[in-house]
This record gives structure tokens, sequence and C-alpha cells, in this order.
């Protein structure tokens, strides 16, 4: 999927400590033909069939992604944080952490994928 003009709007002109982060693991997440992007929840959020995830960007500290239903995610890697009501939090801190988890999120991306079409 190319990226949503929307979504290139917002990180356009979005005031963020880690926006070279950010627009990293949009490329990641991206990357999947099958997601489409959009601006939800205030901030560029992912979906295929239904939602997969959302930044969160008035966290600066870290770059925050809730994995909408992250339960349902079989995540080996250790990156996702369960949270409340079955969302998952992966906390990206800098380029380094963005680099490492690259793997992982493709996985996740592709299991959210097979996930919707079963």
């Amino acid at each position: 999927m190319s990226n949503s003009k929307k979504v290139d709007d917002f990180l356009g002109k979005l005031d963020h400590p880690l926006k070279e982060e950010m627009e990293a693991i949009r490329a990641i997440i991206s990357a999947n033909p099958k997601i489409e992007e959009d601006v939800k929840w205030g901030g560029p959020s992912f979906a295929y069939k239904e939602e997969l995830a959302t930044f969160n960007p008035r966290i600066k500290d870290y770059v925050a992604v809730i994995f909408h239903q992250g339960s349902l995610l079989k995540d080996e890697s250790g990156l996702l944080e369960a949270g409340p009501k079955g969302k998952a939090y992966a906390k990206l801190r800098n380029m380094e952490q963005v680099a490492a988890s690259k793997e992982a999120l493709e996985k996740l991306v592709n299991e959210w994928i097979e996930l919707m079409d079963k």
C-alpha cells in the first residue's frame, strides 16, 4: 500500500522528538500491501479488515504503538507489553530499537493478516 496523504500530512506537521523513528515504524507496518493507513484517535493508524495498530504521538519519550487486539497475536519476540481490554503496546525509544524490532513488527503484521483472512 502506498502511504496515505492524510498520514503524510499528519506526520509532516507533527512535532515529536522521535518523529524519524515513527516514520521508520510506519514504513515497516505499511510495507505490507494489504495494510491501509488513516489518522484515527489522534495518530496514524493501520488496519486490515479491522484496526491493527495506532501510534500515540502524545507520548514523547518513546514511540507508542498500540495494537488494538494485541492479545490475539503471538508475540514470540517480547516486543509487546500486555495492556487492558486485550490491547498490547510496543514502546520503541530509539532508531536502534526500531531496527532491532523490524522483523518482529513484520511478523505481527503478517500474523494479523492471516487471522483476518481465516
